[in-house]
């Protein structure tokens, strides 16, 4: 370990007596650190920083001016809000992660990295996956699943490269010369599994072409396993391998031992059993049972416990070093980073509580919250590991503490001024989508009225959004004169003796578990077991048990040319900003229509639920407007819909389907359970298609509208105008029932 972290493993002694080691009777070997990969991850990290947050600045603009769509197919909102988030979470946290644990895992191992060439592998292709990302999304090459949008070639990729990353990491623990894992180490090896395990799941896809695959799961089912997924990239990628990386830091940082190794051990085992459980709470009131969501909402409160053990255990370890606090930029950011964590955590059990959730749930509440785990317990912490580790790769000083100090109370200022409109924004949407007039009707029964009100808060956003990057360009500026003004030592040269019962023989210890701490395959092997049992227990019930997804008998599989529109619906983001689940509220069936059934998604692959409604839910639109009113809405939104922030779609006018896709999606969908007949793609589904797309044309020119079969718009129409319809079709089916009477 470095200086002073294995100190910090275990309390005082009491009652019981430490062996001091004698180092002059050890064999002592010599070895070196690797500070190359460290240093290339370091500086991927502030680039891809730099990236990220200008994507999600020019979004939310896009959100109060919607010209700065550009009318371009690649530069809208729902194609680039993907691209935003994944620069975010894999590129600039990704690897800011993967730098702060090589640097840390080399020191607490007191070993070089497994292998030089593994680590440049998994470098060149973890950077290889983010522009392949940056390539394709604007691209429109989706699967519309969030935070796994990518397609699955790219998904493969990163399993490949996460399983470098593997062999690397275990591969050097392997070859340990401490003999006890430190608390860090507990929670890489949490992240590396159970990110692994998450995304093999979740990616299961039966591909139809290079860049189109469809999900194996459908509706309901999808829906489980994608937040099962959703909620638990945030809690395994997002949140414990940073834990591991505060453990590690703040200790060294402040010189003072962690404040409590057994909070450790609870915080640990608590946080990964638990965690996996809490998934069901994204989908509260939707058409997942309710047995799955009460467990959700169940076990998401339980969070809190562990998630504020470990905020406690970092903050107060800074007892007694507050002044060191005062005069180091990097400890700033390491309190604001734990001070986050320790907020968010709180909100996200409250958000799960479901009278809470019926307000907050596709508001920007949402996006407040996961914004203020983004923000301060990501970007801060990473900003403060970088600001701790440039001087030591580079054997000087800090540039400038004074503008390390500028670039946090600028990047704190901006993080307020996005995250605080936010909630008010969504506490606003909230209430006004739920309000009634005293005669019982929807007092804003327009949606565009709620949107209205807050484009002012989203304009804030903005300004908060670039105070946060100007900072981080002070910080890039920061660290490159630090760079410059120093000299890089690409290997530290260390000392210590080799692990074996003669150098390490084992020391009497009040906590049982210290001796797992010298197992780690075993330690690996318990932590596997315990995020494994939440998953299996939530996600089996919901494909063996029928009676979790009922079936409707109306409910067919879409059209040729209405799966050809859904999938230009997904290509072209639509599900960012529009709900596909109408929630069992008044205030929701009298603005939509029927709420929505589980039975209804059954041969929806992937579901499009969605997250927030930046516009209003589409899952009864189909009827409740001539399709001419969908032609001019698509190519100019403001036409219909007067301050409407959408943007324009108007190449839907003159694309044309791709119909020689129409054959292999269907083949592919066909694989995945949606009961088209055998051989319908090889003919009758061009017809199909064609026949339908020429009704719409017709429809069409009823309003005034002159356009060829052929066009994408044709397609997207047919797919808004089928939404919600199946369900009509029962209801007229029942009605149409005459019962039978007698004289």
């Amino acid at each position: 370990m470095g200086a002073g972290a294995g100190r910090n493993r275990f309390p005082p002694a009491k009652n019981f007596h430490i062996a001091k080691p004698k180092l002059n009777r050890m064999k002592v070997e010599t070895f070196k650190y690797d500070n190359r990969i460290v240093r290339t991850f370091a500086i991927a990290t502030v680039i891809w920083g730099l990236v990220g947050f200008s994507a999600g600045l020019l979004i939310a603009c896009q959100l109060f001016y919607p010209n700065l769509n550009l009318n371009l197919q690649f530069t809208t909102f729902g194609r680039l809000r993907p691209l935003h988030t994944n620069a975010v979470i894999f590129a600039f946290v990704g690897n800011g992660m993967f730098m702060g644990i090589y640097y840390s895992l080399q020191r607490l191992c007191k070993a070089r990295l497994f292998s030089d060439f593994l680590s440049w592998v998994h470098f060149w292709g973890w950077q290889a996956i983010i522009v392949g990302a940056a390539i394709t999304l604007p691209l429109g090459l989706t699967t519309s699943k969030e935070y796994a949008e990518l397609e699955w070639p790219i998904k493969i990729a990163i399993a490949v490269i996460w399983v470098v990353f593997a062999v690397n990491f275990f591969g050097t623990i392997i070859k340990r010369r401490e003999k006890h894992l430190y608390v860090a180490i507990w929670f890489y090896i949490a992240t590396v599994i159970t990110v692994a395990l998450l995304h093999i799941v979740n990616g299961l896809s039966v591909p139809a072409s290079l860049f189109k695959s469809y999900s194996i799961y459908a509706g309901v089912q999808d829906a489980l396993v994608q937040w099962w997924y959703g909620h638990n990239a945030v809690a395994f990628f997002l949140t414990t391998p940073y834990l591991g990386l505060m453990y590690y830091f703040l200790p060294k940082a402040a010189e003072r031992p962690i404040f409590s190794y057994r909070l450790s051990i609870i915080h640990f085992w608590a946080l990964i059993f638990i965690y996996i459980w809490a998934g069901p709470h994204h989908l509260l009131y939707t058409a997942l049972p309710d047995w799955a969501q009460s467990l959700g909402m169940v076990l998401s409160l339980m969070l809190i416990a562990p998630s504020w053990g470990g905020m406690l255990n970092g903050l107060l370890t800074l007892r007694g070093a507050w002044d060191k606090v005062r005069t180091e930029p990097m400890l700033k950011f390491m309190v604001v980073a734990v001070t986050a964590y320790g907020m968010a955590t709180l909100e996200g059990p409250m958000l799960a509580i479901k009278s809470v959730n019926s307000l907050s749930h596709y508001t920007d509440w949402t996006i407040a919250h996961v914004h203020t785990g983004a923000l301060g317990w990501n970007g801060f912490l990473t900003f403060s590991m970088l600001y701790w580790l440039f001087p030591r790769l580079w054997n000087t000083k800090l540039h400038s503490v004074k503008l390390a100090n500028w670039h946090f109370w600028i990047a704190l200022l901006g993080m307020m001024f996005y995250v605080v409109p936010m909630y008010a924004s969504g506490i606003t949407q909230g209430l006004m989508w739920k309000q009634f007039t005293k005669e019982g009707f929807l007092q804003y029964p327009n949606f565009l009225e709620t949107v209205l009100q807050i484009v002012p808060m989203y304009r804030l956003r903005a300004l908060g959004g670039s105070l946060y990057i100007i900072g981080a360009f002070l910080m890039a500026y920061d660290l490159w004169r630090t760079a410059k003004a120093g000299q890089f030592e690409p290997d530290t040269e260390a000392q210590a003796a080799p692990l074996s019962k003669e150098n390490h023989a084992e020391e009497p210890h009040p906590y049982k578990h210290r001796w797992l701490e010298a197992k780690p395959i075993t330690l690996t092997v318990l932590a596997f077991v315990a995020v494994l049992i939440g998953g299996l227990v939530e996600i089996i019930p919901m494909f063996l048990v029928k009676e979790n997804v009922p079936t409707i008998t109306s409910v067919k599989p879409y059209t040729p040319l209405e799966m050809m529109g859904r999938d230009i619906y997904i290509r072209e983001g639509c599900v960012g900003c529009h709900s596909q689940m109408i929630r069992p509220f008044r205030s929701e069936t009298e603005r939509y229509g029927e709420y929505s059934k589980a039975g209804e998604f059954v041969y929806d692959h992937p579901f499009l639920w969605g997250s927030k409604r930046t516009g209003p839910d589409l899952h009864r639109i189909g009827g409740k407007y001539p399709d001419a009113w969908h032609y001019n809405h698509l190519d100019d939104p403001r036409s219909t819909s007067p301050g409407s922030i959408m943007p324009r779609y108007s190449w839907l006018l003159t694309q044309k389907i791709e119909t020689n896709a129409v054959a292999p999606r269907i083949a592919a969908l066909r694989k995945v359970g949606v009961p088209y007949p055998a051989g319908y793609e090889n003919g009758p589904a061009q017809k199909d298609l064609q026949a339908q797309a020429e009704k719409i044309v017709a429809n069409l020119k009823t309003g005034s509208v002159t356009t060829d079969a052929d066009r994408e718009i044709i397609a997207v129409i047919a797919y808004l105008q089928r939404l919600g319809t199946d369900i009509k079709a029962q209801a007229a089916a029942q009605a149409a029932i005459v019962p039978t009477t007698t004289k």
